[in-house]
């Protein structure tokens, strides 16, 4: 019943939204971005188990980076290393274009993140991000609950429960990122909170309904905007 019950909310609801509709949303983002003459730098790019974050091929190199040694059999880069964004293992200057998705909400050091990839970008180059809002009930049901319940939740949802990591949700609200783009000296070129299909409420018909009222209602009044699940944002280098 629960089945049948969240397939004709999906079909009659959310017609256009496809699963990772988020990462979809990035993706769009990052491409309005990206130059095929550009170098790029995927922070916290793992085992490249995102497809919608393979740009192979459409930048002159695609490098990535992340703490564990899974990023060095992600087939979507040109070169991988390991390594954290407080220290990121590349010479000034280096990148186009560095993007990052769902990395911010684990990070415990953001400032200095946001330093390192001001120093690896070229002037103008931007720095993309996608991340959770903390201010979203998602998030704030994280905050109150242990991982190994944030792990079985993706895993019901299909997702690996190794892939499931601690956050911290230091940079993930407007004045946070505000905060963060400002001392690293970025130019914030845009910010937006979006919310679309309530995922983690589609396991279960009666939560996808409520989920579903609270999509509309924050999607439907300016002044809740600030409650939508996740935000995207672009900062710049200025030459």
């Amino acid at each position: 019943m629960s089945v049948s019950v969240t397939s004709w909310l999906d079909n009659n609801i959310y017609p256009s939204f496809a699963d990772n509709w988020d990462d979809w949303a990035a993706r769009q983002k990052i491409l309005e971005y990206l130059r095929p003459e550009g170098v790029v730098l995927d922070l916290g790019a793992g085992a490249g188990v995102v497809p919608h974050m393979n740009f192979f091929g459409l930048a002159e190199r695609v490098c990535g980076i992340d703490p564990d040694a899974v990023v060095l059999s992600n087939p979507h880069l040109d070169e991988c290393r390991v390594g954290s964004g407080e220290s990121i293992p590349f010479e000034d200057a280096t990148f186009d274009l560095v993007f990052s998705n769902n990395v911010l909400e684990h990070l415990s050091e953001s400032g200095a993140v946001f330093a390192e990839v001001y120093r690896v970008l070229k002037p103008g180059g931007v720095f993309v991000i996608k991340t959770p809002n903390r201010f979203h009930y998602v998030a704030m049901l994280a905050r109150l609950t242990p991982l190994r319940l944030h792990k079985c939740i993706n895993r019901l949802r299909g997702r690996c429960e190794s892939d499931t990591y601690p956050t911290e949700y230091r940079a993930n609200s407007s004045a946070a990122l505000r905060r963060l783009a400002a001392a690293a000296n970025f130019r914030i070129i845009e910010m937006s909170f979006i919310e679309g299909r309530p995922e983690y409420l589609r396991l279960f018909w009666p939560a996808y309904v409520l989920g579903a009222i609270y999509e509309r209602l924050v999607n439907s009044i300016a002044l809740l905007s600030r409650f939508r699940v996740v935000i995207i944002a672009v900062f710049r280098k200025e030459a």
